[in-house]
């Protein structure tokens, strides 16, 4: 198990990380990504997965937050993001600090 990384995505999404050695797991809807990441969890110390399916599971992914392992990584399709990982880079920060210290916006413009 050491060290391995996958991304969960579209086809063609994942097909950047696989040249680069990344185990690839296709996946175009909600359902099959989250019976992906329950069963690469257990195998896997990090894994991607498109910010259009992690939106859609993100029941499943909040149950990882707290484990040392797997990192769940959301990352923009080969579409572009959704904001999915930004919003939740900032809510478990925000959450860890107890404050929105990192993204808060400036609004005295």
């Amino acid at each position: 198990m050491k060290g391995k990384i996958a991304i969960i995505g579209d086809g063609e999404s994942v097909l950047a990380f696989k040249a680069v050695g990344v185990d690839a797991f296709g996946a175009d809807r909600p359902d099959t990504a989250r019976e992906l990441v329950k069963k690469l969890a257990k195998t896997y110390h990090i894994i991607f997965i498109t910010d259009v399916l992690a939106k859609e599971i993100d029941d499943v992914l909040s149950r990882y937050v707290s484990a040392a392992y797997p990192a769940i990584i959301p990352v923009p399709s080969g579409n572009g993001g959704n904001g999915y990982g930004y919003e939740m880079l900032r809510r478990e920060c925000e959450k860890a600090l107890g404050v929105d210290i990192l993204f808060r916006d400036n609004k005295e413009n």
